[in-house]
């Protein structure tokens, strides 16, 4: 079985999208969906992906309400382009405080 291409419009969706609802100071996207060849989410067409994404809009928030907050900013694509999404989302002091 092939290993599918990363898929960079799809990327590029994520990050506009994600960038327009945070304004991030870092922000990473990844396609993970060849390491799901196979899988039942990855046989309909939609991909795998990993957000790793620091903003000040997440201060105050608890880890679900954040995901939430990334679910509803990502708004269909959650439907019809991605099935499975680790999500990382953290402060910018959060951050700093995690690469000590």
């Amino acid at each position: 079985m092939s290993v599918p291409a990363a898929n960079p419009e799809r990327i590029a969706r994520i990050r506009a999208l994600l960038a327009a609802a945070f304004d991030p100071v870092a922000l990473e996207v990844i396609d993970d969906s060849h390491k799901h060849v196979g899988h039942a989410g990855a046989r309909d067409g939609r991909g795998h992906f990993t957000v790793v994404i620091v903003s000040e809009a997440f201060a105050g928030k608890s880890p679900l309400a954040r995901h939430r907050a990334v679910y509803s900013a990502l708004g269909t694509m959650m439907e019809d382009d991605i099935h499975a999404l680790s999500i990382r989302a953290e402060t910018p002091t959060e951050k700093a405080a995690s690469a000590t």
